[in-house]
């Protein structure tokens, strides 16, 4: 499966929620903005002009912009629709009016939320002062060293850094302590990114891989927010690059040995399509191109096997994928066809010993089964794990000598780990599992890289009450130890809080899960309470209930905040995917309808109190329930929003639209165009009150183009009847990820918050 608008749903949540073969590529805690051609998005032609943009600081209240109508027909089965709107999207981003109108929302917004700016900086500095400034992520051990990130008081990047293993032959433990100290191996920086970050408004590392010898590190960089990376290549030690930049990449990147790259490059439209090999010393212009996929329908993807001696290269659509295999020890030899292109059959490949183990789904195994295979012979497979109705397999994380199965039933997460039999010998079937514990009622799991050889599984927890957490659990003894919490400061307490699970009851009678969390000191819980009920719904990724510290804020002022698991997303197996698209897409939007109504119905708030949120995709959601019942809601906040779906998805020549056409319909194909046509946002907008909405927007977004979010404000400014704010936000210098600062996307959240208390009139007089 390869999903296309995720945006900043990652960016909040982690790995979780993507498709197995997606996470693995979350290196060292990886930022999300890495999965470039992983993630859900809608692309767009990136021609960015040269000048700088800036919003200017108002303090007056003005009349909102109006934007100029220049009337676009257009005609399909007799039908016309006149999109007065259509002039703001320029793919060059250099129109002189529509960059003129988009500083004036900027500037309508700088004016009304004016008022509010003591109040938000109160909010950002409560927000930040949860933060410890100066921290490290859980080493990692890899070879002979310990990896890690750090971040520096006051510095919004990461510093990459290791330190050697004094005794890297011993069997790595769950109770390895990376030594520090004066006694210590010294710490060696490998990559400063605020040194970097400097030469930007915008800087974001994709992917940071040290060749298998550890003498060389390449690493991605973007510095537009457009999602196309330039890679460098370094001496581990001296720092000094090695040879000339690579230019026009994705992040997708893997070593092929110590001496050579396997890398992503993308067509004109930006879809992944050639996979590269490239020696080191040579020129880009002589490497070897390994595959080039064709079929627009289909993307490319990359991964190296767990045990580092393969690469994977497979090529997706939303409903097939098949793999080719890498010999990394003889990269010369090319590609060789793993598993076969067959429609419907999607295939997700890793290796052990003389073994590839093949994680399969179908039409009839759409919970996917787990098979094996002879490295020499993959035609003749066993069946590992069979497909089951009400269990999932997520992904699975291969050892030397144990098999991690991480699945989902009802739901939540899981995960069972199976001990192999030794390499070399028969694999007919799996020993009996034991499952890992988990202590709160809802919660988030993540897979992380561990080492291969041993028998320490990684992995990262957390809940709505519990911070992210890294867990090394021993494979063998079922002992887990926990690495790092996340500190939060400023008194947090978790028992001051309550975690829930409630099922909802949806339009057709299917039960529908919420997530729930609240202060339990603050909550009245008799409907008086504000409440904001967040939702996405598509390209089959699981929101699982995670932690989020500028969160914190809402909850101790008495808000209540709810995840609506509605269909389209993946949290109640594939089944729940499948009737959130296409034909049935419509369910999304019905689910969220009835979680919003059963929380009116059991007092957790009111129609006066209630906030909503969405973001890419989940603006889609937004902007469809906003048509459907702007009476429902108290605030509607649509992040960078995937709102014009009809005319995008009828624009072969927009990136990825093609793709896009097994996730929403092909409304060249009447029935989807009036289908469509019945849930777009855009093209539903009529005279009627509407709640106060906040729409935001990234000039540089390759995913959602900014134009969507602008057209959708236009016209709800000429179509709405009451006087509830709208306001519109686009960042200038950024896309679909907004700012890469961490301290930067914390005034974000400030920024939203103060916006949803403003209207529930929460602020108080004195700040």
């Amino acid at each position: 499966m390869i999903v296309r608008r995720g945006g900043l749903v990652a960016a909040a949540l982690g790995s979780h929620f993507l498709a197995p073969h997606h996470r693995r590529l979350l290196h060292f805690g990886a930022p999300l903005s890495c999965l470039a051609p992983l993630l859900p998005r809608r692309r767009s032609n990136l021609r960015l002009c040269s000048s700088s943009l800036r919003s200017g600081d108002m303090a007056e209240t003005r009349s909102p912009p109006a934007a100029k109508k220049v009337e676009h027909v257009m005609q399909m089965f007799g039908d016309v629709r006149v999109d007065n709107y259509y002039w703001l999207r320029d793919d060059s981003r250099c129109n002189p009016d529509m960059l003129s109108y988009l500083r004036e929302e900027n500037d309508y917004t700088g004016s009304v939320m004016s008022g509010t700016k003591e109040f938000e900086n109160k909010l950002f500095a409560e927000i930040r002062g949860r933060i410890k400034e100066d921290d490290i992520s859980a080493p990692l051990r890899m070879g002979p060293y310990y990896y890690y990130k750090k971040n520096l008081q006051g510095k919004e990047y990461v510093q990459h850094c290791r330190r050697l293993i004094a005794d890297n032959k011993a069997e790595p433990s769950v109770y390895d302590t990376m030594p520090t100290g004066p006694d210590a191996p010294p710490e060696h920086i490998i990559l400063d990114e605020n040194i970097k970050a400097q030469e930007y408004d915008y800087y974001s590392i994709g992917a940071f891989k040290a060749s298998p010898d550890h003498k060389l590190v390449a690493y991605a960089e973007d510095t537009k927010g457009d999602e196309i990376y330039t890679v460098n290549v370094i001496d581990s030690e001296s720092l000094k690059p090695l040879g000339q930049p690579l230019k026009g990449l994705t992040c997708y990147l893997e070593w092929a040995g110590n001496d050579a790259l396997v890398y992503i490059t993308m067509d004109e439209i930006l879809r992944p399509d050639k996979v590269w090999l490239h020696k080191l010393g040579t020129e880009q212009s002589s490497d070897v191109c390994l595959y080039h996929e064709k079929d627009d329908m289909f993307s490319l993807d990359l991964h190296a096997s767990e045990s580092h001696k393969y690469i994977f290269v497979a090529s997706e659509s939303k409903t097939t994928r098949f793999v080719f295999s890498l010999d990394v020890s003889k990269p010369q030899d090319g590609l060789k066809v793993l598993t076969p292109r067959v429609d419907g059959i999607d295939s997700s490949v890793s290796h052990r010993g003389n073994h590839f183990f093949i994680q399969r789904r179908s039409t009839e195994f759409y919970n996917s089964e787990l098979v094996a295979c002879s490295v020499d012979d993959t035609s003749k497979t066993t069946v590992l794990i069979p497909h089951r109705e009400s269990v999932k397999i997520q992904e699975i994380q291969l050892f030397r000598d144990h098999l991690a199965v991480f699945e989902r039933e009802q739901g939540l997460q899981k995960i069972t780990v199976h001990r192999l039999p030794a390499e070399g010998e028969p694999l007919n079937k799996l020993q009996a599992g034991r499952n890992v514990s988990f202590v709160d009622p809802v919660y988030s799991i993540d897979s992380t890289e561990s080492e291969f050889a041993s028998s320490v599984l990684r992995f990262r927890y957390s809940s709505m009450k519990t911070p992210p957490s890294v867990y090394d659990y021993d494979m063998d003894s079922g002992t887990s130890v926990i690495k790092k919490i996340d500190t939060v400061l400023g008194g947090f307490d978790a028992s001051n809080y309550v975690t829930e699970r409630k099922w909802v009851t949806a339009a057709d009678g299917t039960q529908v899960p919420m997530s729930i969390v609240y202060n339990k000191n603050l909550a009245k819980l008799d409907g008086s309470d504000p409440c904001l009920l967040y939702g996405y719904g598509s390209y089959e990724i699981s929101v699982d209930p995670y932690f989020k510290a500028s969160r914190l804020s809402l909850l101790d002022r008495g808000f209540i905040y709810v995840i609506a698991h509605v269909r389209g997303g993946g949290e109640m197996g594939r089944q729940w995917y499948e009737n959130g698209k296409l034909l049935k897409k419509k369910n999304t939007f019905t689910d969220f309808i009835a979680c919003a109504e059963s929380l009116i119905e059991l007092k957790y708030c009111s129609k006066e109190k209630l906030c909503v949120e969405g973001r890419s995709a989940g603006g889609l959601l937004m902007g469809a329930v906003l048509n459907m019942r702007p009476d429902l809601f108290k605030v509607v906040i649509a992040g960078v929003p995937f709102v014009d779906v009809l005319t995008t998805m009828l624009d072969p020549t927009i990136p990825l639209t093609t793709s896009e056409w097994e996730e929403w319909g092909d409304p060249r194909k009447e029935e989807f165009y009036f289908y469509m046509k019945s849930y777009s946002p855009v093209d539903n907008v009529t005279a009627q009150n509407y709640p106060n909405v906040l729409v935001t927007a990234g000039l540089n977004d390759p995913r959602v183009m900014y134009s969507e979010p602008a057209k959708f404000v236009a016209k709800l400014r000429e179509m709405k009847t009451d006087n509830n704010l709208l306001l519109f936000k686009c960042e200038l210098g950024a896309g679909h990820f907004s700012k890469s600062g961490r301290f930067e996307k914390l005034q974000e959240d400030a920024f939203t918050f103060a916006f949803m208390m403003k209207v529930l009139d929460m602020i108080p007089a004195s700040v």
